[in-house]
């Protein structure tokens, strides 16, 4: 039996998601068999079990006589590093917005700036997990992404000190590397395993 099928997670080769069906090597999506599944038991509007295996089958041997080309969009799911992602998000965003607010309502003017970060990662998936990220946490927004330079360029609202900077700086390095950690690759991962990139390339300037 595992001659004939072959599952992504016992073989590194296979995309994620993903197992391979006898000697010619045909890879089956798994996503898209279910999506197929789902939507040959709305067709019947019958939800049982005959239908679901035959939906199965239908779709696997749809997909086999019509293969797709096998795409890798670099996703990998990490398990432990998805739940500390969403702990630092969650933490990190009650505490911001608590900032944040105290700022609106202290009525003491703050100098605004604009700082631009290099990232350790370079994968276009990465790069926009990491901006969605960043964008998700009160007192910073991602006004630019450069990818040739694999840049992130922030508007931060708190820049009276060149220590809030860096500060700043460093929440972007570390929600990319939880980032990383929860959805890259192994060689992104070992890319943010790197100290990151020397203060001196990443100097602010104020925003109009």
């Amino acid at each position: 039996m595992s001659r004939f099928l072959r599952l992504s997670f016992r073989n590194a080769d296979l995309p994620p998601l993903s197992c391979r069906v006898g000697r010619s090597g045909r890879v089956l999506d798994l996503p898209l068999i279910a999506w197929l599944t789902l939507i040959w038991v709305l067709l019947w509007s019958t939800f049982n079990l005959a239908n679901i295996i035959t939906g199965v089958v239908v779709a696997s041997a749809v997909c086999l006589a019509f293969p797709l080309p096998p795409v890798d969009l670099g996703l990998r799911l990490h398990p432990w590093g998805i739940v500390r992602l969403a702990g630092y998000l969650l933490y990190d965003m009650y505490t911001s917005g608590v900032k944040v607010t105290r700022q609106i309502f202290a009525g003491t003017p703050h100098r605004a700036a604009v700082i631009g970060v290099p990232l350790r990662c370079r994968s276009d998936l990465m790069l926009a997990a990491v901006a969605v990220a960043v964008s998700n946490v009160p007192g910073g927004s991602v006004i630019e992404m450069r990818r040739a330079t694999a840049t992130v360029f922030l508007h931060v609202l708190d820049a009276d000190r060149p220590e809030e900077l860096e500060a700043a700086r460093r929440q972007v390095w570390r929600l990319e590397e939880l980032t990383v950690r929860a959805f890259g690759t192994a060689d992104e991962i070992a890319r943010v395993a790197e100290p990151p990139p020397p203060p001196q390339l990443t100097a602010g300037r104020p925003a109009p």
